[in-house]
């Protein structure tokens, strides 16, 4: 193909491609957000755009590599039942709706920041949806503390979500200096959730009501789940350390596997291989764009956005997160951001708003539509205006915050 209709074809297929990412399917086919990324990259080897050698140099594999080890951990302790003891422990110990408003809002936010948000959403929503209706209490606000919390707490650390593996791999800031800067603004943003989920649903939280008390099952298996935290306490102290993280987080994984009493069967079916998928999709998309499109030129017209500015640059980045996701939208600014005076800071701006921004819609990030389906399946509805009322605000309110702490540090 000529230069033109190469960059033609091109685009094509990253629009197209980045559109099902965005809608979440392909209207009239069954084909997911994985496939569209894997079909899109496929594409532009088979026609290409990028020869297989490029294409696998493409792929990030520390972020891959990183995510596996992280879903391994966080398997474990799904099969061991830890999430339903920590459930359970709140539901012992909470007799006020404020405190329980709380109690989920921490448990969600600071298991976020070192485990992967999506999956905190995927098997807390459904423990947090039992314990609000068998308390005979409104579960929306609960359920947005879940999210939001989710979303803001793993703005904190590299692991908290994958746009923040990505922009760990690619930026080279250590797993310390990346929550030293970042952990202060996800501490300032759940307090600013729980703050506004209790002004919007007053009439839930009303002085002087007691919570009835909730017997949950705690099932767990002892044995998996103390190795789990041994292992888990190890690789974040490594983590910290300075240690490769990617290398830290498989083999932590991999030592799990590694038992008498547990099928690793049960460990697999808890892994989001799809997510791995499309980020190995999205990669090699990204790629073939950067090469036949972003030359001196575009990088040049780009770079008049001022983008070294953290407000210009928090705007832009929450836009095109709520267009198109959060990490899809990493990828994109990639190569507009390497050429930056300081583009250290300018990936933890990204990291922030990228971030932040999925807390603005319901369909603003994947964790948001977790618990909003979810909940659906356990008896709860969780609708768009409800989710809007707070999470609008509270997205302004921490991206501005946001701002004026990375143009201070």
């Amino acid at each position: 193909m000529s230069a033109d209709l190469t960059l033609t074809f091109t685009l094509l297929v990253f629009i197209a491609t980045y559109a099902v990412i965005a809608i979440g399917k392909l209207p009239g086919y069954r084909i997911d957000r994985a496939g569209a990324a894997l079909l899109g990259g496929s594409v532009l080897v088979g026609v290409g755009v990028l020869t297989p050698q490029e294409a696998y140099a493409a792929v990030d594999i520390d972020t891959i590599v990183l995510l596996l080890g992280m879903m391994i951990v966080v398997a474990n302790l799904r099969v061991s039942g830890f999430f339903r003891v920590v459930n359970a422990y709140i539901a012992r110990h909470v007799r006020r709706p404020v405190t329980l408003l709380i109690a989920i809002a921490a448990a969600s936010g600071v298991l976020s920041a070192f485990l992967v948000n999506d999956t905190i959403c995927l098997v807390m929503t459904p423990l947090v949806t039992e314990l609000t209706l068998r308390m005979k209490r409104n579960p929306v606000p609960y359920l947005l503390a879940v999210a939001m919390c989710s979303n803001i707490g793993s703005v904190a650390t590299i692991t908290g979500n994958p746009q923040n593996m990505i922009i760990g791999s690619l930026s080279q800031v250590s797993y310390g200096a990346f929550a030293a800067t970042l952990a202060p603004i996800a501490l300032f943003g759940m307090v600013a959730a729980v703050l506004l989920i209790l002004a919007v649903h007053r009439r839930e939280f009303r002085a002087g009501e007691r919570l009835p008390t909730v017997r949950l099952p705690a099932h767990h298996h002892r044995t998996l789940m103390t190795k789990t935290l041994v292992v888990l306490a190890a690789m974040i102290v490594l983590f910290f350390l300075g240690q490769p993280v990617a290398k830290v987080a498989i083999v932590g994984g991999s030592l799990l596997l590694l038992t008498r009493r547990v099928s690793p069967t049960k460990i697999y079916r808890q892994i989001d291989w799809p997510l791995l998928v499309m980020f190995t999709g999205l990669f090699i998309v990204v790629a073939a764009l950067e090469k036949v499109a972003v030359g001196p030129q575009a990088i040049a017209a780009v770079g008049r956005l001022r983008l070294d500015d953290p407000t210009v640059l928090s705007g832009i980045t929450a836009i095109l997160s709520n267009l198109v996701s959060n990490v899809p939208a990493v990828l994109v600014l990639k190569p507009f951001v390497e050429p930056l005076a300081d583009p250290q800071r300018a990936w933890l701006v990204i990291a922030m708003a990228s971030t932040l921004a999925g807390n603005f819609t319901l369909v603003g990030s994947v964790a948001n539509l977790i618990v909003a389906e979810r909940a659906r399946a356990h008896g709860a509805t969780l609708g768009f205006w409800s989710y809007f009322r707070v999470g609008a605000p509270l997205t302004v309110l921490t991206i501005a915050a946001g701002i004026v702490w990375l143009s201070l540090v």
